[in-house]
């Protein structure tokens, strides 16, 4: 697990900085306010659940986080919300499925959108898979995040209030996956 973390952290450094070069910033710029500098590496077991149309594997919600990397493996059963549609996320052998979270939709003042998604109750399996989350909301960060300067404009004004990583996550976790989004309680 420690081999693939460090492996994990390599390509969402990549990503942070593809992401900070396709908002027109610099290419560090995401890294350096502190999105890769913490990671939260979860397993995932799903057991086969006998009846799966009765139930759901886990409801929809968005990731806390600032990117989400997860390894699937081949049961599937990942679904997001794309146009009030739920869509199949299909099992790719050695493929990583790379979500946007809430703090990135926050940060660049929704130029990039938090995916709704859910998992699927299945028949097969068990199902498993490895989440990684780049964020510190475990950690205490009195870092304040909010919409990138450089983003806004008089035409663009910030949509969202500053928060802190660890204020947002304190909400997050006490509004549970009630299937709104958290980003609600900071907008503006």
């Amino acid at each position: 697990m420690i081999e693939y973390s460090k492996e994990v952290m390599k390509v969402g450094k990549m990503l942070f900085e593809l992401l900070s070069e396709a908002l027109g910033l610099n290419t560090n710029h995401l890294k350096d306010m502190d999105c890769t500098n913490s990671l939260l590496l979860l397993g995932h077991y799903y057991p086969p659940c006998p009846q799966p149309d009765l139930t759901l594997g886990l409801t929809k919600h968005s990731d806390n986080s600032f990117l989400t990397v997860l390894l699937q493996d081949h049961i599937g059963g990942l679904q997001v919300l794309h146009d009030q549609y739920w869509v199949d996320v299909p099992s790719v052998p050695g493929a990583l499925v790379v979500n946007v979270g809430d703090l990135l939709q926050l940060i660049t003042n929704g130029k990039f959108i938090s995916v709704e998604h859910r998992v699927l109750a299945n028949g097969a399996g068990p199902r498993i898979s490895v989440a990684c989350f780049f964020s510190s909301y475990l950690m205490a960060n009195p870092r304040v995040y909010g919409p990138i300067k450089e983003l806004l404009s008089e035409q663009n004004p910030p949509i969202y209030r500053d928060t802190t990583i660890t204020e947002y996550s304190k909400f997050y976790r006490s509004k549970g996956f009630d299937g709104t989004s958290g980003l609600l309680y900071l907008k503006i």
